[in-house]
């Protein structure tokens, strides 16, 4: 492959240079909230149109339908995903604890909500075994069997089954108009991005957990017994035990088969849903919504990348949630799209919720006229339909090595999800899921990646030390960079690896300052006493000597000589012990800081011209300590930050900038920032964070225009790089 090469000229930028080349304006595009709420209450005919449009979909492709490109395959596709409602609607209404006619209304009424309100061409709207079990696990805690138990003849005890069933019925109404109002406001409220927060491998090792839940609840039926129920954590496992317990020690003299039952000819009207159960099924329907609404999405998302067109997000809160809500009214439970069903729609020729439509037909014909014939149904048999529609999720035991091999992270939440949905049943499994999901994201973002960055020579860019071999570190400089955001939960780490990365510890470098201050303070003290009494004793000598003339110029001479010695320890107000190394090639590796400006803050002013202008030369005394003198031997002038990976700040990451820029500057090293976005720039600036001792002219556009600023005041940039600001690739 031949190779490119391209040249960059232009002058170093920091970010106040860069305001004025780019000319940052202070303007907004973005309206004012005013402007926004005087928009959204403008009325218009076109307006109106698009709102009618966005919130009832099929207006906008109802009277453009293609009946020669698309009725044949809607028509199709309609019979067949209609002949699998009737086995799925029946064998899933089991899973609710409900009589299988429901599962039938479920089929129906929802279906043709969201033929009006859905934006997916191809997803099958019903009854789904996860939704179900989720169902049923609430019906049953709270309409258990020895709620109803009755006296029967021989003074033997009975269920009253009529009176069960009735109260389920109720029981799943309710919990399924309040998932439907909670679908509804979070669409309103634009809140579709909600199930974001659910990532896939929790989605699927969630749904994988489900339906071992719906395996075990279709035991009794397999088996012919009726086991007591459980609820709560561990529950699947005592289902299991009594089954089996039950089944096979012969407990049960029950031996006929159990059928599906009467299924009533019609339609029932529509009734309210008892509004005094709400408060007992708040939490389950609010996690029914959020189930319910992500397996519609992400099947709904599939269709739509596959076939080129878009699902709005929101309206599909809405659509599904309106459908939940008149289901409500119509004796149905929660509905959400079915893989199986959606995937018969699409392969034989659907193109349009017409499908749907027709699908409908075919349950309603049932209900009306043929549902009579089902009424000798063994349940047994519906329950292999269930296991026999589970097959695609207990596929998804294959994630496990596939994660295994590409994210162990996220094999992780797969595993915690499943084995929490197991043994924690399905509500507390998914909230526990969730904690544990964004557990990791917080533990992510807590322990980045930190790297020193070396220069590739002859190029602008800057990679990993550790990673890249060509990438040297240039002497004297540390460029330091954060895989992630610096925030509060990761703001102290990110000071203390700086340090670490460095090599440079700012509390023994402080201490051994002080200590050398104080050092410094006694040997002055020292000397001045001693100043003092020689001059005690010059005077004392002149009174007896006879020679007074030369003892005066003996002790004008020490005068002098005791300032000069001083002189040869302090220069001004402070210290400066600085060295220059040279490398073999005789070019120099920057500056070594082995003492330090006695002011505890920084200057005022930029400190580019600072403590590197001085070319003197002075041979620090060794320290007591030798760990502490190591600390203080470093090479190192000058720390970049490269923050290009910084996507906001908040008050613990300004404040621990601040006190990088302070308390290194107290050891005389200079602080650079490069990368900034601009909008984190504008947060810095709101912050405080720019100042006389901070200004912006610390602040780089890029990594490059950094170094070779410090290089350039250094007199050393043709050395290190190679490069100038023309830069050859």
């Amino acid at each position: 492959m031949e190779e490119m090469e391209y040249f960059v000229q232009r002058e170093v930028l920091d970010e106040l240079r860069l305001d004025e080349v780019a000319q940052k304006g202070t303007w907004s595009i973005k309206p004012t909230l005013g402007e926004r709420v005087k928009e959204s209450l403008r009325c218009s005919v076109p307006r109106l149109k698009q709102t009618l449009l966005s919130w009832i979909p099929v207006l906008g492709w109802l009277p453009h339908y293609s009946f020669r490109e698309n009725a044949i395959g809607d028509l199709i596709s309609g019979c067949s995903v209609g002949i699998m409602h009737l086995p799925q609607g029946m064998a899933y209404a089991l899973l609710a604890s409900l009589r299988p006619v429901f599962g039938l209304y479920t089929s129906l009424y929802p279906v043709l909500v969201y033929f009006i309100f859905g934006t997916s061409r191809h997803i099958s709207i019903g009854t789904f075994a996860v939704i179900s079990i989720m169902i049923g696990s609430v019906t049953e805690r709270l309409a258990p069997d020895s709620n109803f138990i009755v006296n029967g003849t021989n003074g033997t005890e009975i269920v009253n089954l009529d009176e069960r069933d009735a109260h389920r019925v109720q029981i799943a109404c309710a919990l399924t108009f309040l998932a439907g109002i909670f679908q509804i406001l979070l669409g309103v409220v634009r809140f579709g991005f909600v199930v974001t927060y659910l990532s896939e491998p929790l989605v699927r090792g969630y749904t994988t957990g489900s339906a071992c839940h719906v395996c075990v609840s279709q035991l009794k039926y397999l088996f012919g017994v009726s086991p007591s129920r459980y609820a709560g954590p561990l529950s699947l496992i005592y289902i299991i035990a009594a089954t089996i317990i039950t089944h096979f020690c012969g407990l049960s003299d029950k031996y006929y088969i159990d059928v599906v039952g009467e299924i009533p000819s019609g339609l029932k009207a529509p009734r309210a849903p008892d509004a005094t159960l709400f408060s007992e099924v708040l939490g389950d329907a609010f996690a029914v919504a959020i189930v319910g609404y992500a397996i519609n999405i992400s099947l709904g998302k599939t269709f739509a990348l596959k076939h080129g067109y878009k699902v709005d997000s929101n309206q599909e809160l809405v659509a599904l949630g309106l459908s939940n809500t008149v289901g409500g009214f119509f004796q149905c439970y929660s509905v959400t799209s079915s893989l199986s069903r959606s995937l018969v729609q699409e392969s034989t020729g659907g193109k349009t919720q017409v499908a749907g439509v027709i699908s409908s037909i075919i349950v309603l014909i049932t209900v009306l006229k043929i549902g009579s014939l089902f009424e000798d149904l063994p349940k047994a048999v519906l329950s292999t339909i269930v296991f026999v529609n589970l097959k695609g999720m207990f596929k998804q035991f294959l994630d496990v090595p596939m994660l295994w091999k590409t994210n162990k992270v996220d094999l992780l939440v797969w595993l915690v999800t499943f084995i929490s949905t197991i043994l924690l049943n399905l509500d507390l499994g998914l909230a526990v899921s969730i904690g544990f999901s964004m557990l990791t994201v917080i533990f992510r973002t807590q322990l980045p990646h930190y790297s020193i960055l070396g220069n590739v020579p002859g190029t602008d860019l800057y990679l990993d030390t550790e990673t890249y071999k060509e990438a040297k570190e240039i002497p004297g400089i540390k460029i330091f960079r954060s895989s992630s955001t610096i925030y509060y939960t990761n703001a102290e780490m990110y000071l203390e690896v700086l340090q670490e990365k460095s090599g440079i510890e700012i509390g023994k470098l402080l201490t051994a300052k002080k200590k050398q201050l104080a050092k410094q303070k006694r040997q002055q003290e020292k000397e001045k006493k001693k100043a003092k009494k020689e001059e005690r004793k010059q005077k004392k000598a002149i009174k007896h000597s006879s020679n007074g003339t030369f003892a005066l110029k003996e002790t004008e001479m020490n005068k002098r000589k005791v300032p000069e010695e001083r002189n040869g320890q302090s220069q001004g107000n402070g210290v400066v012990l600085s060295v220059t190394e040279t490398t073999a090639n005789g070019f120099s590796k920057g500056q070594v800081n082995w003492a330090y400006q006695p002011d505890t803050t920084m200057s005022d002013s930029d400190s580019d011209t600072g403590c590197h202008g001085d070319d003197s030369i002075t041979q620090v005394s060794h320290h007591s300590d030798e760990d502490k003198g190591r600390a203080c031997r470093s090479d190192t002038h000058s720390i970049i930050l490269d923050i290009s990976t910084t996507s906001f700040v908040d008050t613990v990451s300004v404040k621990t900038l601040k006190s990088i820029f302070k308390d290194f500057g107290q050891v005389d090293l200079e602080i650079y920032l490069a990368g900034c976005q601009a909008c984190v720039v504008e947060q810095l600036e709101t912050a405080g964070f720019f100042s006389d001792s901070i200004p912006k002219s610390r602040l780089f556009v890029t990594v490059h225009d950094a170094v070779l600023h410090i290089l350039k005041k250094l007199g050393q940039k043709d050395f290190v790089l190679d490069v100038s600001c023309n830069t050859q690739m």
